[in-house]
């Protein structure tokens, strides 16, 4: 028996078998450096999915690596009851960088802590349980933000402490208003938010959270100003704008640093988590003061906002600014786009390609009927992974793949992954 066939038999015994695992005979990643991993059994490959988008500058990054080594001869612990020097100054940068005037900052472990820290204070703040979110979308894994999750295949219960209403979000391919001009399609969905917020509501929602391109939604990209033309309506409410931004932040999407900025608005809560710790755990929420501060208990997190993790953290901003990454993002996004259009172009199952940056989603389905494919995208991944190329699926049916590499990834990386990705995606579909 193999090292992974021994491992998977272990992992059943102990493991949930509601845990996911990729691939056929699935894999053990053991060692990494820069965009390639190695197995468990001596396989190498070229990492384009980055732990699900956590490995943000590269696999054993030298000076973050540095870091975590001389954090960790220091102290690992201590908790928010103790002043932290890291933690602060992280905080003091990320309330700079989020371009939210006034903004206090509070850490946590993860993107569903960080957004269910969001939910809460929001539901504070204006004394109400209705939440509104977008249709397709994720938030994570806790009882909260699973209750604002519009996706079935990731929401495993109806229990909620909310009262939700889902929203059209920006899902061009499959909506019914997904054949008008972007600026049409935008003032239909807005139209229709108007109306869910007449019918479907009491009084006034305490806030809509929302992923500027839904991730585990398969990298779903509204058009540009969508968000802003909802937050307009938002606005004469009186509901907050919470911006997930677990995965499109820290330049990910080239053009902007938040994903929010492609939509003319500045939220009034914003959460965060994968890439800043580029492996370590570390969430968080930045928002206005008068919210951040308007919790009525008292609250503490055990390990949320660590001196490891903090430490770490500050050396990845570093990295990603010391080398103009979120500018990488950009020129290789376009590379690694070009490369898509062309395959779809001679690929009919291939029915979109979409994202922006380092977040690039490739949908197949029926190319008559827009069925969706999820054999023939199973099996690319397969193909993919024996190329030695690892990427990613989602989507609401899991027939998109998410092709998201670090944002340190380099032309030479990009060219090797077209092509291999290339040759999988023609052996899937016979071409």
């Amino acid at each position: 028996m193999g090292i992974h066939a021994d491992l998977l038999r272990r992992h059943r015994e102990v493991i949930p078998n509601w845990v996911g695992l990729y691939y056929d005979q699935p894999i053990s990643l053991a060692e990494g450096s820069g965009r390639h991993v190695m197995d468990a059994e001596g396989n190498r490959y070229l990492d384009f999915f980055g732990g699900i988008l956590v490995t943000m500058v590269g696999h054993a990054v030298p000076e973050v690596v540095d870091a975590i080594k001389a954090q960790a001869e220091q102290m690992l612990h201590s908790s928010t009851l103790y002043l932290i020097e890291a933690q602060i100054e992280l905080a003091e940068r990320i309330a700079e960088l989020s371009g939210i005037p006034d903004a206090k900052v509070f850490f946590v472990n993860s993107g569903s802590e960080a957004n269910d820290t969001a939910l809460m204070l929001a539901t504070c703040y204006r004394s109400s349980n209705q939440v509104l979110a977008i249709r397709g979308s994720y938030h994570g894994k806790s009882h909260s933000a699973m209750a604002v999750t519009g996706n079935a295949a990731w929401s495993g219960t109806s229990f909620s402490p909310f009262q939700v209403t889902y929203v059209h979000g920006g899902y061009k391919l499959r909506s019914p208003f997904g054949h008008l001009p972007d600026e049409e399609f935008t003032a239909r969905c807005v139209d229709d938010l108007r109306d869910l917020l007449d019918i479907a509501v009491a009084g006034v929602p305490a806030a809509l959270i929302a992923e500027p391109i839904q991730g585990v939604g398969g990298f779903v990209t509204p058009p540009d100003g969508f968000f802003g033309a909802l937050k307009d309506v938002l606005d004469q409410r009186g509901t907050l704008f919470i911006s997930d931004e677990v995965q499109t932040g820290w330049g990910r999407t080239g053009d902007n640093f938040w994903g929010y900025q492609a939509h003319g608005v500045t939220p009034d809560l914003l959460t965060f988590a994968k890439g800043l710790g580029n492996g370590m755990a570390i969430g968080g929420v930045v928002g206005r003061r008068a919210i951040m501060d308007s919790y009525p208990a008292n609250a503490l997190s055990t390990f949320g906002g660590n001196p490891l993790a903090t430490s770490a953290a500050l050396a990845s901003l570093d990295v990603l600014e010391d080398h103009d990454l979120q500018s990488n993002a950009h020129k290789r996004g376009a590379q690694l786009r070009s490369g898509l259009d062309h395959l779809a172009h001679d690929i009919a199952e291939i029915v979109e390609v979409r994202g922006k940056g380092l977040m690039l989603g490739v949908e197949l389905a029926d190319p008559a009927t827009r069925r969706p494919d999820t054999v023939r995208t199973a099996r690319i991944m397969e193909e993919a992974k024996s190329e030695g190329l690892l990427i990613g699926k989602g989507g609401l049916y899991g027939n998109v793949l998410r092709i998201a590499p670090p944002l340190s990834v380099t032309e030479a990386e990009c060219d090797e992954g077209l092509a291999m990705l290339d040759a999988a995606v023609r052996r899937a579909t016979g071409a």
